[in-house]
């Protein structure tokens, strides 16, 4: 193999792997991604529920995340409120430090589709990203809240 190409491939994956997004925060307790949560008004930039984006079900919505626990979903003409919290997960499929963010509203129309406990993929103080297998059919389902 010639050698400088073999240089300029260590050169790349060294700058690769010590390249890093200073944004993202790691994963670490629940009361800070709640504390994160409560500050300001949150928007669904992204649904994908089973492989179809229902990203538009949500457009206009702002989400209220309370420390009592309370979520609210308000738009020009609706008001819609649920629950929410982070817990972490003592379950058979999640590693020991894997934490959930739990949302349920009780109601039957779009905002149902939210009820669940999704596994936190990534947050910073502006974004969370969330995940879902689903139990039943094993679609796998994406939420993303960005601060506005």
């Amino acid at each position: 193999m010639n050698k400088s190409l073999l240089i300029a491939g260590l050169f790349f994956v060294l700058t690769w792997v010590s390249c890093s997004n200073d944004d993202v925060i790691p994963v670490s307790s629940p009361d800070e991604i709640e504390n994160t949560m409560q500050t300001g008004t949150w928007v669904i930039t992204y649904f994908n529920d089973s492989g179809d984006d229902e990203t538009a079900y949500f457009t206009g919505y702002g989400f209220e995340f309370n420390s009592d626990g309370v979520v609210t979903a308000t738009n020009d003409s609706n008001s819609f409120t649920g629950t929410w919290s982070v817990s972490d997960s003592n379950s058979d499929d999640d590693s020991p430090d894997e934490l959930h963010f739990n949302i349920l509203f009780n109601l039957s129309n779009n905002f149902e589709e939210l009820n669940d406990d999704w596994h936190i993929v990534s947050r910073s103080d502006t974004k969370i990203e969330l995940i879902d297998v689903s139990g039943g059919n094993g679609g796998i389902d994406y939420l993303t809240f960005e601060k506005i």
